[in-house]
């Protein structure tokens, strides 16, 4: 009598495991056919601080992560050396002045010649301009944000020896994002006569739509392709540059068959989704395409539409075992 109500009992638990599950019925939809590209993130606006002076860096405000404003001070490099130099053009400046003053009060004695009065000027000039420019090298030895944004990197550490030319700090303002890709030759046209695009990030799973694509007029030499800039909505959460992204062309409109792509099972290189039926859900072999804009996969083969299928593969997977257990 146990083993005759064990069938029914088994189709009972899938009958209502199907019904219990969030379900998914399967139709033709309008799906924007795409040409996926890999893309990088970088920031629109990004600068790198170098250094303007030789010195030790004496002072570090600033590390990678950390909010800064425009101006803000970053870094403070040892201008012991700079200072004197600076100091010795302000005395030179002020001898030279004191001395033309001196040569003009002459000059208009008639104790001195034109010449001599327009050499004292040139030479008050040059003291003039050195000094400036000795001012100008000491206020390097402060190093300030360029733009207001967040550190990327920092390239200097605290005791380190500076030299003009070497890179400091990196600064990137996070509002401002966008993706880089190779678009090839042949593909050239259709993504300029689309001009839209979606881009996905696989690690997080996310998807957006692009604000603006904007190809550049030129061509790599070596590999014929033309590089993209795919600009991003401002303030996307959890994208970082130099992470890597995905950008979907959109290239035209076409019907196919399609299933949300957290209804698929994957066991190796197989892939599944368990169809709802009167028997029950049964896990069913399906051979899919790629995936389309928006985050769905295309089904080529294995489902036809108005079939059902289960949202939740998981549970549903747990209570047929379940159900299997207490057979």
């Amino acid at each position: 009598m146990r083993s005759r109500t064990a069938p029914f009992l088994l189709l009972a638990l899938a009958l209502v495991a199907g019904l219990a599950h969030a379900q998914y019925t399967v139709e033709l939809k309008d799906a924007e056919l795409t040409y996926p590209a890999e893309a990088v993130v970088e920031a629109v606006k990004q600068a790198t601080v170098a250094a303007q002076l030789q010195g030790r860096v004496v002072e570090v405000r600033a590390d990678a992560g950390q909010r800064v404003k425009q101006g803000e001070v970053l870094m403070r490099l040892d201008a012991r050396e700079a200072a004197e130099g600076a100091a010795g053009s302000q005395a030179q400046y002020l001898q030279a002045k004191a001395q033309y003053e001196r040569s003009k009060n002459l000059h208009a004695q008639k104790f001195i010649s034109q010449a001599a009065l327009d050499q004292a000027e040139a030479t008050f000039k040059a003291a003039q301009a050195n000094a400036g420019a000795s001012g100008a090298t000491l206020s390097h030895a402060t190093v300030t944000a360029p733009i207001s944004g967040i550190v990327a990197q920092r390239h200097t550490e605290l005791g380190e020896m500076a030299s003009p030319g070497k890179p400091l700090i990196t600064v990137f303002d996070p509002k401002g994002l966008r993706v880089t890709a190779s678009v090839p030759q042949y593909k050239l046209a259709e993504v300029r006569k689309a001009s839209r695009a979606k881009v996905e990030f696989p690690e997080i799973g996310v998807w957006v739509d692009a604000a603006k694509v904007e190809v550049l007029p030129t061509a790599d030499a070596r590999t014929h392709a033309v590089t993209a800039r795919v600009y991003l909505p401002d303030d996307l959460q959890n994208v970082i540059p130099g992470m890597f992204a995905r950008v979907h062309f959109i290239t035209g409109v076409a019907k196919k068959l399609t299933v949300p792509a957290a209804a698929v099972v994957r066991r190796g290189e197989v892939s599944a989704l368990y169809v709802l039926g009167e028997g029950g859900p049964r896990l069913r072999q399906v051979r899919l395409g790629e995936a389309v804009a928006g985050g769905d996969l295309e089904v080529l083969a294995g489902l036809s539409a108005g079939e059902k299928i289960s949202l939740d593969p998981v549970k549903t997977g747990i209570d047929l075992r379940q159900a299997t257990v207490k057979k």
